[in-house]
This record gives structure tokens, C-alpha cells and sequence, in this order.
């Protein structure tokens, strides 16, 4: 009896956990549209086909989202060489506050926007922030929900670049 109790606590604890929705590692990451701040289009993958992409899910009320964002505008700058690029997808917020909050911040990537949400059902995010590391090949190699330091960040990070020659 005390073992059947203890696997139903276990079954119990699992069930309570949050699902991991969204692309899988190694599956192809979604296709989208969008317009950045200053209403250019971007198309996903076709517009970074061959470079390994960081995508960030963000919004101006999110805690972490600005710390996040300055870290990941920092690896950007370090590995720009490299082809590394960075789109930060701002989940369902107007134009007016997406642009303000990334002047604040001074951040050097475009910021686009998903003010229906589209983007980010298709990426399942069920939370902010939100980081995507897509290789060159357009395939996901890694995922960060919520903030994340330097080291966590590269690690991921060094899933998608190309090899050091």
C-alpha cells in the first residue's frame, strides 16, 4: 500500500507540471511574417537562411524581459562575425510601447511585432521571457524560458554556431 501511494504522489507531481509546448529540439522551427518598428517585413527562414538566428520572445511588462534583452544584445554584438542574428518578437503589444521600451534599452536588433499573437502560439510560449536558438539550418538546438546569465545563454548559444575554424 505505501508503494502504491508513493507512485500515485508521483503520477500526481508529474501531472502538475507545465507541458513543454512549442517546436522540438531538432524539429524545423515555425515559418512566420513580421514587421519590425520601422515596417520593414521579415520573413522566417527565408530572410536568414544559413545564419544561426536567436529568436526572444519579450514585452515591456515582463520582469526579466529587459535584463534578458540587454544580455542577448550583448552576445550579438560579441559573435555578429560569426552571423549570429537576433530577432526580439514582441508578443501581442502595440508599436508605440514595443519602440519605446527598445529605445530604452538600446538594444542593436530588430524588434518585431506579433500583435495578434500569431507568432507566439505557433512557438507555444506560455511565458516571458523566451528564448529560441535556431541553426543555420532553420532546425531549433535550443530553448530558454525566462531570464538567463551569460553562461547559460552561451551554452546555448554555442549549439548553433558554426564551428570555429
Amino acid at each position: 500500500m505505501r508503494s502504491f501511494l508513493l507512485a500515485l504522489g508521483c503520477a500526481l507531481l508529474a501531472a502538475c507540471g507545465t507541458p513543454d509546448t512549442g517546436p522540438k529540439m531538432g524539429s524545423a522551427a515555425p515559418r512566420f511574417e513580421a514587421t519590425d518598428l520601422d515596417g520593414k517585413l521579415h520573413r522566417f527562414p527565408e530572410d536568414f537562411a544559413g545564419k544561426p538566428v536567436i529568436l526572444d520572445f519579450w514585452a515591456d511588462w515582463c520582469r526579466y524581459c529587459a535584463n534578458s534583452m540587454t544580455q542577448i544584445d550583448r552576445l550579438q554584438r560579441e559573435h555578429a562575425a560569426s552571423g549570429l542574428v537576433v530577432l526580439a518578437v514582441n508578443v501581442a503589444q502595440d508599436r508605440a510601447t514595443a519602440a519605446a521600451f527598445v529605445a530604452r534599452l538600446g538594444v542593436g536588433y530588430p524588434a518585431l511585432l506579433d500583435p495578434d499573437s500569431k507568432i507566439t502560439r505557433q512557438y507555444g510560449v506560455q511565458g516571458l521571457p523566451i528564448t529560441y536558438f535556431i541553426d543555420r539550418e532553420g532546425r531549433i538546438g535550443g530553448k530558454i524560458l525566462g531570464e538567463a546569465d551569460q553562461k547559460l545563454l552561451m551554452s546555448q548559444l554555442n549549439r548553433i554556431l558554426p564551428p570555429a575554424r
